[in-house]
């Protein structure tokens, strides 16, 4: 079985720069897991069905934060206004299952958008898998309820 691009690691530092809150093309979405929608509703003092009338939108069975700009909402100039609580998906950008999946992904989803790649502390191989097992194996299951 060949080895990942990655199983020498890559560097990557965030460089606060909120280029991986804004949308790309088709990738707008910030789908959410029911831990992210309890985290959030919490964080902003809400139960989840008033979090989810007034955040969250529902397309193709799972819930995802409501981007009618096509940006995240919670993304205050640079920064993210809801740090503390933000979605799996956040937490783990840019070590997701489809830009980990081949060096083409990496480079242009990452590499060419994202200047914190190539940069800073390296992120081992097991870094990564772990970061990639927490998508996988469904621990945050997407909310679809």
């Amino acid at each position: 079985m060949k080895e990942p691009f990655w199983s020498e690691g890559v560097r990557f530092s965030c460089q606060q720069s909120g280029r991986c809150c804004v949308a790309r093309g088709e990738y707008g979405f910030v789908y959410l897991t029911v831990k992210d929608e309890q985290a959030l509703a919490s964080h902003l003092g809400l139960d989840l069905n008033t979090f989810r009338q007034r955040h969250c939108e529902k397309t193709d069975g799972y819930w995802h934060l409501r981007d009618p700009q096509r940006d995240c909402h919670f993304l205050d100039g640079r920064r993210c206004g809801v740090y503390e609580a933000r979605p799996l998906q956040c937490r783990t950008w840019p070590f997701w299952p489809e830009t980990m999946g081949n060096v083409k992904a990496w480079q242009s989803e990452v590499v060419a958008w994202c200047p914190g790649a190539g940069r800073g502390q390296l992120r081992t191989a097991p870094e990564i898998q772990q970061t990639l097992d927490l998508h996988r194996e469904g621990e945050d299951d997407p909310a679809t309820g």
